[in-house]
C-alpha cells in the first residue's frame, strides 16, 4: 500500500478544521496578488500590458506556491525518509476545506431553523458575495446551496484531485490560483484584463474536478443526473454549473435565477426542476455534502491502495 497522504490530510481537516484565530497560508497569496495588483494593475497601462502584468502574477503565483510545496516536500523526504508521509499530510490539511464549507453552513441552518432571518442573512452573508439584505427563506436557502456545491469543488474536490496528482506543489498551486480567480477574476473593471490570466487558468485547473464533484454529488443524492446533463451549462462559468446542477437534481429544487450583486440585479438562467428550496432543502443538502466527502475518503483509500 502506497503513503496514504490525501487520506490522512482529510481526516485531520474533518476532524480539527483549521484553527480560526491562526493565519492561513491562502492569506499569504491575498498579499502577493494584492502588491502585484497594485504596482501592475494601473489605469495608465494600456488593456494588452494590464493583460500581460496579469499572466505574470499568476506564474508567479504558481512558481512561489508550487516551488514552496516542492521544497517542502522534497526536504520532509529528506529528513524523515519513509516517515515523512504524515508530515507531508500536516503540510496539505490547510489546503483542504471539508470542515470550514460544513462549519459555515451549519450557522445558516440553524438560524433558518430557528425562525431567525436576521441571523440566516448575517451567517449566508460570510458565504456569498451576492446582496442578503432582503433575502427571503428561499433566498436565503438557494444562496446557501449554491455556495454549499460550489465550494464543494474548489474548496474540497479540486485541491485533493491536484494533491493526488502533483503531491503538494501541485495541492498549493492551485489554491493560489484559486485564491486569485477569487480576488481578481472579474470580467468588471478595473480587473477584467488584469485578472483574465487567473480566471481561465483556474478554468483549467477546475476542468476535471468540477465534473468529478458533480459525479461524487450524483453518487451521494441517489440521483439528479437527468438535471446534470440538461443544465450544467447554464451557468456562467464553464465549471461551476456541474456542482450546482448536480445539487439542484438531487435536491428537485431549482438554484441560479436572478440575483442582486451591489445593488444592481442579473437575470441568470434557472438550474434544475421544481420549487424553491426551503429549510429542509438545506438540510437534504448538508446530507448529501457529508456523503460526498465520504466518498472522497474513499476515492483517497483508493489511490494510497493503487498507488
Amino acid at each position: 500500500m502506497a503513503e496514504p497522504v490525501a487520506l490522512l490530510a482529510l481526516a485531520l481537516d474533518a476532524a480539527l478544521g483549521w484553527p480560526a484565530r491562526s493565519g492561513h497560508p491562502v492569506g499569504l497569496f491575498a498579499r502577493v496578488i494584492g502588491c502585484c495588483e497594485r504596482r501592475w494593475n494601473r489605469a495608465s497601462r494600456s488593456d494588452a500590458a494590464r493583460r500581460a502584468m496579469g499572466v505574470a502574477t499568476v506564474a508567479l503565483l504558481v512558481l512561489l506556491a508550487g516551488g514552496a510545496g516542492w521544497l517542502i516536500e522534497a526536504a520532509l523526504r529528506r529528513v524523515a525518509g519513509g516517515w515523512a508521509w504524515p508530515l507531508i499530510a500536516l503540510a496539505a490539511w490547510p489546503g483542504l476545506a471539508q470542515r470550514s464549507l460544513f462549519d459555515h453552513y451549519r450557522p445558516v441552518l440553524r438560524a433558518l431553523a430557528a425562525r431567525d432571518l436576521p441571523a440566516a442573512r448575517l451567517a449566508v452573508g460570510r458565504i456569498v458575495g451576492r446582496d442578503t439584505a432582503d433575502l427571503d427563506e428561499a433566498g436565503i436557502a438557494r444562496a446557501a446551496i449554491e455556495s454549499l456545491a460550489e465550494s464543494f469543488c474548489d474548496g474540497v474536490v479540486a485541491p485533493l484531485f491536484w494533491l493526488l496528482l502533483l503531491g503538494l506543489p501541485g495541492l498549493w498551486a492551485y489554491k493560489a490560483v484559486n485564491t486569485a480567480d477569487s480576488l481578481i477574476g472579474h470580467i468588471e473593471p478595473p480587473y477584467r484584463d488584469f485578472g483574465w490570466a487567473a480566471a481561465r487558468f483556474d478554468d483549467l485547473l477546475n476542468l476535471l474536478p468540477a465534473r468529478l464533484s458533480a459525479l461524487l454529488l450524483c453518487l451521494a443524492g441517489g440521483g439528479g443526473w437527468r438535471i446534470l446533463r440538461r443544465d450544467h451549462a447554464r451557468h456562467a462559468s464553464p465549471n461551476a454549473g456541474w456542482a450546482e446542477a448536480a445539487m439542484a437534481g438531487v435536491l428537485g429544487v431549482r438554484l441560479g435565477g436572478p440575483v442582486s450583486y451591489e445593488g444592481q440585479w442579473h437575470a441568470k438562467p434557472w438550474i434544475g426542476d421544481g420549487g424553491a428550496p426551503d429549510l429542509a432543502s438545506m438540510r437534504r443538502a448538508n446530507k448529501v455534502y457529508l456523503r460526498a466527502c465520504g466518498l472522497l475518503w474513499i476515492v483517497a483509500l483508493g489511490a494510497a491502495w493503487l498507488g
